[in-house]
């Protein structure tokens, strides 16, 4: 079973997380292709979509070797079909107290998502390594992290809403942010048509602006 260790050290070299809302999951093993070959280690798939459980279980049998999450985890039920289909990690944009029971109960490598410091350190206290600030930018973005890291340097964060390829290198330079989410690298047009080459080309620009 991956551990939120194991995931911090993944992402460590590729810190950006595409977030990708995918309707046809014949569209998945090529897509896992093109985002594995452009350098990304892991994604995160939302289940906001019927097809996404499917995809997201072949994206992880396209390339066995990227980490594939299972995004907008919203209930106990959410979080069974998604361990089911074989997720690596998984996603919520909020914990409620019995997603929170739950997925104490199951062990399995969770990014909760918080909006509050309280917020943060109750996620901290309960054991949790990584946390998911959503909405970003909404909440204060990176002015918000830097107020964080003062009085809760300890805790960590994978930002997500609102971050594209002109603000990611400053959310990254931010000591307590590991990685970002972002929804522009893989939209659900281009994944829908097919276009994968856009869809790489993307993500090798956002790799690179994360390595400066």
């Amino acid at each position: 079973m991956l551990s939120i260790a194991d995931l911090k050290r993944t992402v460590g070299a590729a810190p950006i997380v595409p977030v990708l809302t995918i309707d046809d999951a014949s569209h998945a093993a090529a897509l896992a292709t093109a985002l594995g070959d452009a350098g990304i280690r892991a994604v995160e798939v939302t289940l906001r979509t019927e097809a996404a459980l499917e995809a997201l279980a072949l994206m992880k049998a396209a390339v066995p070797s990227l980490l594939v999450g299972a995004g907008t985890i919203l209930g106990e039920g959410d979080l069974d079909a998604a361990a089911r289909a074989g997720a690596d990690f998984f996603v919520s944009p909020g914990f409620p107290l019995a997603l929170r029971d739950a997925v104490i109960a199951s062990g399995v490598a969770f990014i909760p998502g918080v909006a509050t410091p309280t917020e943060a350190m109750e996620r901290c206290d309960e054991g949790f390594q990584l946390l998911k600030l959503f909405p970003a930018e909404v909440v204060g973005g990176q002015s918000m992290l830097k107020a964080l890291a003062g009085p809760l340097p300890h805790i960590q964060f994978m930002p997500t809403g609102g971050i594209t390829i002109d603000n990611l290198e400053d959310y990254l330079r931010l000591p307590n942010v590991v990685c970002i989410g972002g929804t522009w690298l893989a939209r659900p047009d281009d994944i829908s048509s097919g276009d994968m080459t856009a869809i790489g080309a993307r993500a090798r620009e956002a790799l690179s602006k994360a390595a400066r």
